[in-house]
């Protein structure tokens, strides 16, 4: 895998790269002074897409059209399974270990939540429940609900520049240790541009606010190792577009549970578990009807070899 993501590259390419990478982490530091910033840095992750585009076939992308639709599914359901148990593994241990950080994103989301019951005057809403709701409310609960899935949409893009960093990373390594390279630690470099992206992963969740430090270290570490889960997904699975869907959906899913329906995340990973389960059955019906068709096969054939010798 190594040796495919560190192919040569052209030189928009590594521009593009620079961009996603170094130019993404400018622009969400500047979003804590300037709207204009947050809007470039969504055109950035927007833009990450087409050079997805361009990377996903270095891990192997190239051959995903070989896989069932079947195939194709099973992964997906067991990589959300995989990322929600080691998530939430992940808070639980931040909700011990770092209670200022734990009781400071308890308050994020519970503002979060009473500003969608907030109209645009600032005064909480009083309108009775059978009163005919307006047109400006109607739209108004739409922008709501799709920006935050924009948003969520966008976040899933993170992966391109988890990829493309990793990529960057692995041209140092190579460059630098040469020697290493050659005799075949390449594993070990591909390891350690996960556990560097990982840490950066963390580190951006704390760019564009100012925190304290012991909320600050939580929020590095909590979102490091969910960092590095997504990275784990991705060599996994060597599937970036799996990655971004895996990503996108479990963040949508949380924010559904934030704002609109509790236990969201909860009651789409126990569907995803009951549909993984349903296809590994299916899977194993199919292998064993296959192997018994080709136990039918074999005995016919000899059958057949045995009546000419006959």
């Amino acid at each position: 895998m190594t040796t495919n993501l560190t192919k040569p590259i052209s030189k928009k390419l590594l521009f593009s790269i620079l961009i996603v990478t170094f130019g993404a982490e400018i622009l969400l530091y500047l979003t804590r002074y300037s709207y204009l910033a947050s809007t470039l840095y969504d055109a950035v992750m927007v833009s990450s897409f087409f050079i997805g585009w361009k990377l996903y076939g270095r891990l192997g992308g190239e051959r995903a059209h070989l896989k069932s639709p079947r195939q194709h599914m099973l992964q997906f359901t067991g990589a959300f399974l995989i990322f929600f148990l080691g998530s939430s593994f992940v808070n639980v241990y931040s909700s011990l270990t770092f209670e200022d950080f734990n009781e400071d994103y308890n308050q994020y989301v519970q503002e979060y939540k009473e500003s969608q019951v907030i109209d645009g005057d600032g005064n909480e809403s009083e309108v009775p429940a059978l009163q005919e709701q307006t047109i400006g409310d109607f739209f108004g609960k739409i922008d709501s609900i799709g920006t935050d899935i924009y948003n969520d949409l966008l976040a899933g893009l993170e992966e391109v520049w988890r990829l493309a960093y990793m990529i960057l990373l692995l041209f140092v390594f190579k460059q630098v240790f040469p020697r290493r390279w050659e005799r075949g630690s390449r594993d070990v470099f591909l390891m350690a541009a996960l556990f560097i992206t990982s840490i950066l992963f963390g580190i951006d969740h704390t760019l564009d606010t100012e925190q304290p430090w012991a909320n600050r270290i939580g929020a590095i570490v909590t979102f490091a190792n969910m960092g590095f889960l997504f990275g784990v997904i991705l060599l996994w699975t060597r599937n970036l577009w799996l990655t971004v869907i895996v990503h996108a959906v479990y963040d949508i899913t949380a924010t559904l549970s934030w704002s609109y329906i509790d236990y969201a995340v909860e009651y789409f990973t126990l569907g995803i578990l009951l549909v993984h389960v349903c296809l590994v059955i299916f899977g194993k019906i199919h292998q064993k009807r296959s192997l018994q068709q080709s136990v039918t096969v074999q005995e016919e054939q000899l059958e057949g070899l045995s009546q000419k010798v006959e």
